[in-house]
Protein backbone atom coordinates (compact mmCIF):
# COMPACT_ATOMS: atom_id res chain seq x y z
CA UNK A 1 0.00 0.00 0.00
CA UNK A 2 1.49 3.28 -1.11
CA UNK A 3 1.22 6.53 0.84
CA UNK A 4 -1.17 7.83 -1.80
CA UNK A 5 -3.44 4.80 -1.43
CA UNK A 6 -3.30 5.04 2.36
CA UNK A 7 -4.32 8.69 2.23
CA UNK A 8 -7.13 7.89 -0.18
CA UNK A 9 -8.50 5.06 1.97
CA UNK A 10 -8.17 7.08 5.17
CA UNK A 11 -10.09 9.97 3.61
CA UNK A 12 -12.78 7.63 2.28
CA UNK A 13 -13.15 6.05 5.71
CA UNK A 14 -13.45 9.45 7.40
CA UNK A 15 -16.28 10.35 5.03
CA UNK A 16 -17.91 6.92 5.46
CA UNK A 17 -17.72 7.15 9.25
CA UNK A 18 -19.22 10.63 9.23
CA UNK A 19 -22.04 9.56 6.91
CA UNK A 20 -22.80 6.53 9.09
CA UNK A 21 -23.10 8.74 12.15
CA UNK A 22 -25.53 11.12 10.44
CA UNK A 23 -27.58 9.11 7.95
CA UNK A 24 -26.08 5.66 7.40
CA UNK A 25 -24.84 4.33 4.06
CA UNK A 26 -21.11 4.80 4.61
CA UNK A 27 -20.33 1.52 2.87
CA UNK A 28 -21.28 3.16 -0.43
CA UNK A 29 -18.02 5.10 0.03
CA UNK A 30 -15.71 2.69 1.84
CA UNK A 31 -16.34 -0.49 -0.16
CA UNK A 32 -15.84 1.02 -3.64
CA UNK A 33 -12.75 2.85 -2.33
CA UNK A 34 -11.15 -0.50 -1.58
CA UNK A 35 -12.05 -1.76 -5.05
CA UNK A 36 -10.47 1.35 -6.58
CA UNK A 37 -7.15 0.38 -4.93
CA UNK A 38 -7.27 -2.91 -6.87
CA UNK A 39 -8.07 -5.12 -3.89
CA UNK A 40 -9.91 -8.30 -4.90
CA UNK A 41 -13.70 -7.87 -4.43
CA UNK A 42 -14.18 -10.51 -1.73
CA UNK A 43 -11.17 -9.22 0.19
CA UNK A 44 -12.50 -5.68 -0.23
CA UNK A 45 -15.83 -6.74 1.27
CA UNK A 46 -14.13 -8.51 4.20
CA UNK A 47 -11.75 -5.59 4.77
CA UNK A 48 -14.65 -3.15 4.74
CA UNK A 49 -16.40 -5.25 7.39
CA UNK A 50 -13.29 -5.15 9.59
CA UNK A 51 -12.87 -1.40 9.14
CA UNK A 52 -16.48 -0.41 9.79
CA UNK A 53 -17.25 -2.86 12.61
CA UNK A 54 -16.03 -0.69 15.53
CA UNK A 55 -18.50 2.01 14.50
CA UNK A 56 -21.47 -0.33 15.02
CA UNK A 57 -20.12 -1.24 18.46
CA UNK A 58 -20.00 2.44 19.37
CA UNK A 59 -23.64 2.84 18.31
CA UNK A 60 -24.61 -0.14 20.45
CA UNK A 61 -22.96 1.39 23.53
CA UNK A 62 -24.76 4.67 22.92
CA UNK A 63 -28.13 2.91 23.08
CA UNK A 64 -27.25 0.50 25.91
CA UNK A 65 -29.56 2.10 28.50
CA UNK A 66 -32.52 1.91 26.14
CA UNK A 67 -31.96 -1.83 25.69
CA UNK A 68 -32.40 -2.53 29.42
CA UNK A 69 -36.14 -2.78 28.89
CA UNK A 70 -37.69 -6.18 29.75
CA UNK A 71 -39.07 -6.62 26.24
CA UNK A 72 -35.58 -6.41 24.75
CA UNK A 73 -34.06 -8.87 27.20
CA UNK A 74 -36.71 -11.47 26.41
CA UNK A 75 -36.20 -11.48 22.66
CA UNK A 76 -32.42 -10.92 22.61
CA UNK A 77 -31.14 -14.54 23.04
CA UNK A 78 -33.14 -16.11 20.16
CA UNK A 79 -32.42 -13.11 17.92
CA UNK A 80 -28.70 -13.38 18.59
CA UNK A 81 -28.65 -17.13 17.94
CA UNK A 82 -30.56 -16.70 14.68
CA UNK A 83 -28.27 -13.85 13.67
CA UNK A 84 -25.14 -15.89 14.36
CA UNK A 85 -26.46 -18.76 12.23
CA UNK A 86 -27.34 -16.46 9.34
CA UNK A 87 -24.02 -14.63 9.52
CA UNK A 88 -22.10 -17.89 9.34
CA UNK A 89 -24.09 -19.00 6.29
CA UNK A 90 -23.71 -15.67 4.50
CA UNK A 91 -19.97 -15.37 5.15
CA UNK A 92 -19.39 -19.01 4.17
CA UNK A 93 -21.24 -18.55 0.89
CA UNK A 94 -19.21 -15.41 0.18
CA UNK A 95 -15.92 -17.22 0.77
CA UNK A 96 -16.97 -19.94 -1.67
CA UNK A 97 -18.04 -17.45 -4.34
CA UNK A 98 -15.48 -17.00 -7.14
CA UNK A 99 -13.95 -13.52 -7.23
CA UNK A 100 -15.12 -12.92 -10.80
CA UNK A 101 -18.68 -13.96 -9.94
CA UNK A 102 -18.82 -11.67 -6.92
CA UNK A 103 -17.43 -8.79 -8.96
CA UNK A 104 -20.29 -9.24 -11.43
CA UNK A 105 -22.72 -9.08 -8.51
CA UNK A 106 -21.21 -5.88 -7.06
CA UNK A 107 -23.21 -3.37 -9.17
CA UNK A 108 -26.44 -5.26 -8.48
CA UNK A 109 -25.70 -5.38 -4.75
CA UNK A 110 -24.89 -1.67 -4.69
CA UNK A 111 -28.01 -0.82 -6.68
CA UNK A 112 -30.22 -2.93 -4.44
CA UNK A 113 -28.74 -1.37 -1.31
CA UNK A 114 -29.21 2.12 -2.77
CA UNK A 115 -32.86 1.46 -3.59
CA UNK A 116 -33.30 0.15 -0.06
CA UNK A 117 -31.74 3.33 1.28
CA UNK A 118 -34.07 5.44 -0.87
CA UNK A 119 -37.11 3.67 0.61
CA UNK A 120 -35.78 3.79 4.19
CA UNK A 121 -37.90 6.85 5.05
CA UNK A 122 -41.16 5.05 4.34
CA UNK A 123 -39.91 1.93 6.10
CA UNK A 124 -38.92 3.98 9.15
CA UNK A 125 -42.38 5.55 9.27
CA UNK A 126 -43.92 2.09 9.20
CA UNK A 127 -41.49 0.96 11.90
CA UNK A 128 -42.48 3.79 14.23
CA UNK A 129 -46.17 3.03 13.74
CA UNK A 130 -45.81 -0.70 14.23
CA UNK A 131 -43.17 -0.47 16.93
CA UNK A 132 -45.66 0.95 19.42
CA UNK A 133 -48.63 -1.29 18.63
CA UNK A 134 -47.33 -4.67 17.40
CA UNK A 135 -48.49 -7.63 19.44
CA UNK A 136 -46.36 -10.45 20.81
CA UNK A 137 -48.25 -13.24 19.13
CA UNK A 138 -46.20 -16.35 18.61
CA UNK A 139 -46.75 -16.25 14.85
CA UNK A 140 -45.21 -12.78 14.65
CA UNK A 141 -42.21 -13.88 16.66
CA UNK A 142 -41.63 -16.90 14.43
CA UNK A 143 -41.99 -14.69 11.35
CA UNK A 144 -39.48 -12.22 12.81
CA UNK A 145 -36.94 -14.98 13.44
CA UNK A 146 -37.35 -16.31 9.90
CA UNK A 147 -36.93 -12.81 8.47
CA UNK A 148 -33.91 -12.16 10.65
CA UNK A 149 -32.27 -15.35 9.43
CA UNK A 150 -32.53 -14.14 5.83
CA UNK A 151 -31.31 -10.66 6.74
CA UNK A 152 -28.35 -12.11 8.65
CA UNK A 153 -27.36 -14.20 5.64
CA UNK A 154 -27.35 -10.98 3.60
CA UNK A 155 -25.29 -9.16 6.25
CA UNK A 156 -22.71 -11.95 6.28
CA UNK A 157 -22.55 -11.91 2.50
CA UNK A 158 -22.59 -8.16 1.79
CA UNK A 159 -24.62 -6.16 4.27
CA UNK A 160 -24.89 -2.62 2.85
CA UNK A 161 -28.20 -1.05 3.89
CA UNK A 162 -29.10 -3.95 6.17
CA UNK A 163 -29.86 -1.75 9.17
CA UNK A 164 -33.23 -0.65 7.81
CA UNK A 165 -34.15 -4.28 7.14
CA UNK A 166 -33.39 -5.16 10.76
CA UNK A 167 -35.60 -2.30 11.95
CA UNK A 168 -38.44 -3.55 9.76
CA UNK A 169 -38.02 -7.02 11.28
CA UNK A 170 -38.04 -5.62 14.83
CA UNK A 171 -41.32 -3.83 14.09
CA UNK A 172 -42.97 -7.26 14.27
CA UNK A 173 -42.05 -7.46 17.94
CA UNK A 174 -43.28 -5.47 20.93
CA UNK A 175 -39.93 -4.41 22.38
CA UNK A 176 -40.49 -0.77 23.29
CA UNK A 177 -39.80 2.56 21.62
CA UNK A 178 -37.81 3.38 18.51
CA UNK A 179 -34.66 4.08 20.53
CA UNK A 180 -34.70 0.57 21.98
CA UNK A 181 -35.23 -0.78 18.47
CA UNK A 182 -32.28 1.24 17.16
CA UNK A 183 -30.07 -0.07 19.94
CA UNK A 184 -31.10 -3.66 19.32
CA UNK A 185 -30.58 -3.12 15.60
CA UNK A 186 -27.00 -1.95 16.21
CA UNK A 187 -26.30 -4.88 18.51
CA UNK A 188 -27.66 -7.45 16.06
CA UNK A 189 -25.83 -5.98 13.06
CA UNK A 190 -22.53 -5.77 14.97
CA UNK A 191 -22.95 -9.33 16.28
CA UNK A 192 -23.62 -10.78 12.82
CA UNK A 193 -20.70 -8.81 11.39
CA UNK A 194 -18.45 -10.12 14.17
CA UNK A 195 -19.29 -13.73 13.27
CA UNK A 196 -18.64 -12.99 9.60
CA UNK A 197 -15.42 -11.19 10.47
CA UNK A 198 -14.13 -14.21 12.41
CA UNK A 199 -14.65 -16.38 9.34
CA UNK A 200 -12.99 -13.78 7.13
CA UNK A 201 -9.98 -13.64 9.45
CA UNK A 202 -9.69 -17.43 9.51
CA UNK A 203 -9.83 -17.50 5.72
CA UNK A 204 -7.16 -14.76 5.61
CA UNK A 205 -9.10 -12.56 3.21
CA UNK A 206 -8.90 -9.38 5.31
CA UNK A 207 -6.19 -7.02 4.07
CA UNK A 208 -5.04 -5.70 7.44
CA UNK A 209 -2.91 -2.66 6.52
CA UNK A 210 -5.82 -1.17 4.59
CA UNK A 211 -8.32 -2.27 7.25
CA UNK A 212 -6.40 -0.58 10.08
CA UNK A 213 -5.93 2.64 8.13
CA UNK A 214 -9.65 2.76 7.39
CA UNK A 215 -10.60 1.79 10.94
CA UNK A 216 -8.80 4.86 12.28
CA UNK A 217 -10.40 7.04 9.63
CA UNK A 218 -13.88 5.64 10.30
CA UNK A 219 -13.57 6.24 14.05
CA UNK A 220 -12.37 9.80 13.45
CA UNK A 221 -15.14 10.45 10.94
CA UNK A 222 -17.77 8.88 13.19
CA UNK A 223 -16.73 11.02 16.15
CA UNK A 224 -16.65 14.19 14.09
CA UNK A 225 -19.90 13.31 12.36
CA UNK A 226 -21.65 12.73 15.69
CA UNK A 227 -20.29 16.03 17.00
CA UNK A 228 -21.48 18.06 14.03
CA UNK A 229 -24.63 16.02 13.36
CA UNK A 230 -26.91 18.66 14.86
CA UNK A 231 -25.36 21.34 12.66
CA UNK A 232 -25.77 19.46 9.38
CA UNK A 233 -29.02 18.96 7.54
CA UNK A 234 -29.44 15.15 7.46
CA UNK A 235 -31.67 15.45 4.39
CA UNK A 236 -28.74 16.81 2.40
CA UNK A 237 -26.50 14.01 3.64
CA UNK A 238 -29.09 11.41 2.67
CA UNK A 239 -29.33 12.92 -0.81
CA UNK A 240 -25.55 12.78 -1.13
CA UNK A 241 -25.53 9.12 -0.10
CA UNK A 242 -28.22 8.32 -2.68
CA UNK A 243 -26.33 10.13 -5.44
CA UNK A 244 -23.12 8.31 -4.51
CA UNK A 245 -24.94 4.96 -4.34
CA UNK A 246 -26.47 5.33 -7.80
CA UNK A 247 -23.21 6.73 -9.15
CA UNK A 248 -21.15 3.82 -7.85
CA UNK A 249 -23.73 1.35 -9.15
CA UNK A 250 -23.60 2.94 -12.60
CA UNK A 251 -19.80 2.99 -12.57
CA UNK A 252 -19.50 -0.72 -11.82
CA UNK A 253 -22.24 -1.58 -14.32
CA UNK A 254 -20.24 0.28 -16.99
CA UNK A 255 -16.95 -1.39 -16.00
CA UNK A 256 -18.63 -4.79 -16.43
CA UNK A 257 -19.45 -3.84 -20.03
CA UNK A 258 -16.00 -2.52 -20.94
Amino acid sequence: MSLREASFLFSAAVVAGAINSVAGGGSFISFPALLFTRIAPISANATNTAAMWPGTIASTVAYWREMSQPGVRKVLPPLLLTGFAGGIVGASVLLKTPQATFMKMVPWLLLGATLLFVSSGKISTWVRAKGEHASRRRSLFVAALALELLISVYIGYFGAGAGILVLAMLALLDIGNIHAMNGLKSLLVSSVNLVALVLFIRARVVVWPEALVMLVGAVAGGYGGAYYAQKVNPVMIRRLVIVVGFGMSAYFFVTQLI
